[in-house]
């Protein structure tokens, strides 16, 4: 008598092989990366025990979501974007503070990020939009209005307390809106007016802003007691110009810096990630042997890319690099081969949100753009982003295992088009 295998890890196999060994990485990464919160806690485990858990969480969402056919995700644009208008509109107004912006709100048992749910709405909108409306010739006109009716008002009630997130957002719905033949016309319409609000934006940021360094020496309390003065001051909703123009004006300073007026308490993330990073000697010092990781504040998250090149050296970050590389490709193999628009547009636009915060992540850590403050996906310790993350993997593998191939002559019952 022949048994059927059960067979959870479903979809595409390669997919499934780079999510495995990015979530390796983020195990042994995280763990040896969390000696703060191992002192803080004072519990030698409970750090990678909660991160381990998360993980887990994210491949229990993973598996759950490759097993509904990707045809049933349109079902779920509208309650999303209620769902995440109305959490974005509460975090600012009574969300918990991190590092000085209001980004997390708190359940009691529960904490979670509205920026990371609507991200996904926003991919999800904008994939079901150019897929709606396209023709032979490339997206209908009216595509572009309908896109930025539904993005711009999120996008920027994220920007308020999270403008790199906004920006990683707006770049990866540009890249969707280029890769569904959205007119040129008005495409260069719109980097004409993005220039300009990038421009307007700055000026805004260097004057608005206050002094970086008279914010640099207040304490945490101080600090905040500092930021509900400056939102009286200012506009409730543009405190965060200080930090904005911060981060601009310490990128924008020479590197050429002599080390003896270096200051290590005002520059800590950006001086100890290029210690960390120069001091791997190539080879790495091995797994758990980090040194900065006792230095640097978000050595879990923001720059743990920089704590995978001390400990596993060039090597170890090559691959890291590759493995994004590696599903980026896939993901744009498994595209090309679904024969409608939707699970198409899906799966690219779930991809870029993963590879371009990734790219941005490395870039921050190696000190080639300013800092920003996002995680490295699938990699850097988290709560939401990490299972929202498991999602898009588990969105990408149900378009691999149930949208319709252009090769297909017949679609069986359990694999309809999407």
């Amino acid at each position: 008598m022949n048994k059927k295998k059960i067979n959870i890890f479903k979809g595409d196999k390669v997919v499934w092989m780079v999510f495995f060994f990015l979530c390796m990485i983020s195990l042994v990464e995280v763990f040896s990366a969390s000696s703060n919160l191992t002192y803080k806690s004072q519990n030698y485990m409970k750090p990678i025990l909660f991160h381990a858990g998360t993980v887990f969480a994210g491949l229990v969402v993973a598996v759950l979501t490759l097993n509904i056919p990707c045809k049933y995700f349109k079902v779920l644009t509208l309650p999303m974007i209620f769902v995440s208008v109305v959490t974005l509109l509460w975090v600012l107004i009574g969300g918990d503070t991190i590092n000085g912006a209001n980004r997390v709100i708190s359940l009691g048992f529960f904490t979670f990020q509205p920026s990371e749910i609507a991200k996904g709405t926003i991919v999800l909108c904008t994939a079901q939009i150019l897929s709606a409306m396209q023709r032979e010739d490339g997206a209908d006109p009216m595509a572009f209005k309908y896109i930025l009716f539904v993005s711009v008002p999120m996008v920027f009630l994220i920007m308020l307390e999270n403008l790199s997130t906004a920006a990683l957002l707006a770049m990866v719905v540009i890249l969707m809106m280029f890769i569904g033949r959205v007119p040129m016309r008005q495409m260069g319409k719109l980097m004409a007016v993005l220039g300009g609000i990038l421009v307007v934006g700055l000026t805004f940021i260097m004057l608005a802003g206050g002094d970086p360094a008279q914010e640099e020496k207040l304490s945490a309390t101080n600090r905040i007691e500092q930021t509900q003065k400056d939102k009286s001051k200012i506009d409730k909703l543009f405190h965060r110009a200080t930090t904005w123009k911060g981060r601009i004006s310490k990128f924008m300073v020479s590197k050429d810096t002599p080390v003896d007026s270096v200051d290590l308490d005002k520059d800590m993330q950006e001086v100890h990630a290029s210690i960390a990073i120069v001091s791997s000697n190539i080879i790495g010092k091995g797994p758990g042997n980090s040194v900065e990781r006792d230095y640097l504040p978000q050595a879990f998250s923001d720059f743990i890319y920089a704590i995978i090149i001390e400990e596993m050296g060039i090597v170890g970050a090559a691959f890291v690099v590759f493995l994004y590389i590696i599903l980026l490709y896939r993901a744009a193999r498994i595209a090309s081969q679904c024969e409608n628009n939707f699970p198409a547009m899906l799966v690219m636009g779930l991809v870029l949100l993963l590879v371009v915060q990734a790219v941005f992540n490395m870039l921050v850590a190696v000190g080639l753009v300013p800092v920003t403050g996002q995680p490295l996906p699938l990699i850097s310790k988290g709560g939401t982003s990490t299972i929202v993350n498991g999602a898009y993997i588990g969105a990408i593998l149900s378009v691999s295992r149930w949208a319709k191939k252009k090769k297909d002559k017949g679609v069986k019952p359990a694999t309809v088009a999407a």
